[in-house]
């Protein structure tokens, strides 16, 4: 079975560096591992140094000299598109509503955004997560899945929007029936748009097999024994609090929580700079902080390094200190 690691935090606090890390480092114990970037403003392939697009591209290991890389493959990445998702899914909302409207069932615009705007237009990276997440899993073809998410508000509606996109669903597959109901042309109608979900234009069961696919989803996301959320966090009191925050939503949701990265942690200041050394202090006293908020999870260390993580080899060295 594939297993599912999602990497979480506020913006900027190293998430995509510890999805690519975690990647490398699975991938060089033998796993074929896919590392995919759900937040918009992506930077695995800065990460990689790499292209990357929507589908899984190879990622060559072959020239770094870490040794925790293998020698050959098992490392892929892909970067999800949110706005292009978000266009066609706008766009599917609107034709249904004009088929229906066609059909003789009013529906007014601001009907169209109860019905969809919260849980589509606004979350459709979200939807594209989650159906990638089922695609790539489902599929059989990687021994881990790494998600390297959105900052933390966009992460939690991904954790929302399967029940969220059902309420929509079921009110559409109910509009649907009336369609049916009016006549073949009106049902014919009402089909079309929907069934670009699915790829399949003649499944009369779309909306049905695409709110499947999120219930899917979810049944993933919920499994502590296929999914696992690591909370990406800093030495600092607002980011520690963020943590706190997402922590508590993740496990009301009953999301399996096992770790928490505090990254770019001060630990070799000189001996003569008296700022260097109380910079490490604070931290020090920031990670014991963290440890005692979060007691029952594993707490990992990154050091600060200079400049920003980019390259295989950077992210080797990220990857010695995840144990995986």
């Amino acid at each position: 079975m594939t297993d599912c690691i999602f990497y979480g935090g506020k913006g900027g606090v190293g998430k995509t560096t510890c999805a690519a890390a975690t990647g490398l480092r699975l991938a060089a114990q033998g796993r074929e591992t896919l590392v995919v970037s759900t937040d918009p403003a992506h930077s695995l392939a800065d990460s990689f140094g790499t292209a990357l697009g929507p589908e899984p591209t190879a990622i060559d290991v072959e020239e770094t000299t870490a040794t925790s890389v293998p020698s050959s493959g098992g490392l892929w990445a892909a970067e999800i598109d949110p706005e292009t998702r978000k266009e066609r899914y706008e766009r599917l909302a609107r034709a249904l509503a004009g088929d229906l409207r066609s059909a003789g069932i009013r529906l007014e615009d601001a009907e169209v955004e109860r019905l969809f705007a919260s849980g589509a237009p606004a979350g459709s990276d979200e939807i594209a997560a989650l159906d990638l997440l089922v695609e790539h899993v489902d599929s059989g073809g990687w021994d881990v899945v790494v998600f390297d998410t959105a900052p933390t508000g966009h992460t939690l509606r991904l954790f929302d929007t399967p029940e969220v996109m059902g309420l929509a669903l079921e009110t559409a597959r109910s509009l649907r029936g009336q369609v049916r109901r009016i006549g073949n042309a009106a049902r014919s109608a009402m089909l079309g748009p929907m069934s670009m979900m699915t790829g399949n234009r003649n499944d009369e069961d779309d909306l049905a097999a695409f709110q499947a696919r999120l219930e899917r989803a979810r049944d993933l996301l919920v499994d502590p024994e296929r999914t696992e959320f690591r909370v990406v966090s800093l030495p600092e009191g607002m980011a520690i609090a963020e943590s706190e925050r997402l922590v508590d939503r993740l496990r009301e949701a009953d999301v399996s929580v096992q770790r928490l990265v505090v990254n770019q942690v001060f630990e070799n200041p000189n001996d003569d700079c008296s700022r260097c050394r109380s910079r490490r202090e604070r931290h020090e006293k920031r990670v014991a902080e963290i440890r005692d908020t979060f007691p029952d999870l594993e707490v990992v260390t990154l050091p600060e390094l200079e400049g920003e993580v980019q390259g295989l080899e950077a992210v080797a060295t990220v990857a010695e200190r995840l144990s995986g």
